[in-house]
């Protein structure tokens, strides 16, 4: 996919379908370590969510939310649909939530969250 026009990729490859819902799949185009810091953000946000649901606390959930959506974002799997933009557009899009997402909670593998597990309350 070497121009990033929409008749670059087929319904496969923008669609999955699971239970007969369609998820947007990721931009195929994404450099790899970009794509690999974006999930690695995504699943600990998704971490985070879970904690901030258990504690109650309105605000932190709307934070790691904003952060689930920032990576999805970039991935591609929310906002803009990937495949009506050009290429370069896509990976800076993906480039520039990742650098705000690093900032918001550091780089992958530098931040800790809060083990969902570490209430006292989980696994007794």
């Amino acid at each position: 996919m070497a121009s990033g026009n929409a008749d670059d990729s087929t319904d496969d490859e923008r669609w999955l379908v699971i239970d007969g819902r369609r998820w947007r799949r990721t931009d195929p185009v994404l450099p790899e370590d970009v794509a690999d810091g974006l999930r690695s953000h995504l699943g600990r946000a998704r971490a985070a969510v879970r904690s901030a649901k258990r504690s109650g606390d309105d605000e932190a959930i709307a934070d790691v939310r904003h952060r689930v959506g920032l990576a999805k974002s970039g991935l591609g799997e929310r906002g803009p649909r990937w495949w009506d933009d050009e290429e370069p557009a896509r990976v800076q899009r993906a480039r520039d939530a990742l650098a705000e997402l690093d900032r918001l909670v550091g780089p992958t593998g530098a931040h800790k969250e809060p083990r969902a597990d570490s209430d006292a309350d989980v696994n007794t």
